[in-house]
């Protein structure tokens, strides 16, 4: 073989393998630019949500559903020596609250909804939590960085504070935290927690 043919296949060669990385990087960046089903262009739709408002994690996918639906579950509120159990029933009776607030998702999405239930600084009331603590939420969910939460005074005592016993005028869906959770004006959604199971002074 010639130099010039050396030269010639040498250049071929060369071609070949642009041409194969220049494909490979517009394959990666068209991937890359699709949106996926939880991203910004494309939030997830209030469509076939249960009670007309998304859910980003289910209760299947929590792990919670026997224990949200179990007939035993009791709410504890406690600071240091008081000490609360409430049933449903319990909740029901207080005093109901019902404020409209938004559900903001670190997704991208943001919707408004009627929540009914208590007001969480009338359960520390019960307890005689101070009004300068801050509250520790414990969730049934048992893993994930957001099983337990902590809320400060100014949203604890926040007048529009709930502990949501309903949503849009129906009893919550378990997606939406059955049998009760925070919704609290000025959080994010991830701090919104659902299946709710104790509230703490700490």
């Amino acid at each position: 073989m010639t130099n010039s043919d050396h030269l010639a296949r040498r250049r071929f060669l060369t071609g070949v393998g642009v041409g194969s990385a220049l494909l490979g990087v517009a394959a990666l960046t068209h991937s890359a630019l699709q949106p996926g089903p939880y991203s910004l262009a494309h939030p997830r739709s209030r469509l076939d949500s249960p009670q007309d408002v998304p859910v980003n994690r289910s209760a299947r996918q929590a792990g919670v559903v026997d224990m949200a639906t179990d007939s035993r579950w009791r709410l504890r509120v406690r600071n240091d020596a008081d000490f609360e159990e409430l049933t449903l029933t319990d909740l029901d009776a207080m005093p109901q609250r019902r404020e409209v607030l938004p559900i903001a998702c670190v997704e991208g999405w943001t919707v408004s909804a009627s929540w009914e239930g208590v007001r969480l600084r009338d359960l520390l009331d019960r307890v005689n939590v101070p009004a300068d603590a801050t509250v520790r939420l414990r969730s049934m969910q048992q893993r994930g960085a957001f099983s337990t939460t902590l809320m400060e005074p100014q949203y604890a005592r926040h007048p529009k504070t709930l502990l949501a016993l309903r949503l849009n005028g129906e009893q919550l869906d378990l997606d939406h935290g059955y049998p009760a959770r925070i919704i609290a004006p000025g959080r994010p959604g991830v701090l919104q927690t659902k299946w709710l199971q104790s509230i703490e002074a700490i």
